[in-house]
């Protein structure tokens, strides 16, 4: 797990269109939000 301040691992992930990766965000801070899936005990309880 990573601590606040923690560099995040290179990450590339598919969006609609193209792809979203942190190593082109050019340094800005960026926040990732994992979302379980929708409908589920876990999703409001995990968010």
């Amino acid at each position: 797990m990573l601590a606040i301040g923690d560099l995040a691992p290179t990450l590339s992930i598919p969006t609609d269109t193209d792809h979203f990766s942190i190593a082109e965000q050019g340094g800005k801070k960026v926040v990732v939000f994992f979302f379980p899936r929708a409908d589920t005990s876990g999703c409001t309880k995990e968010a």
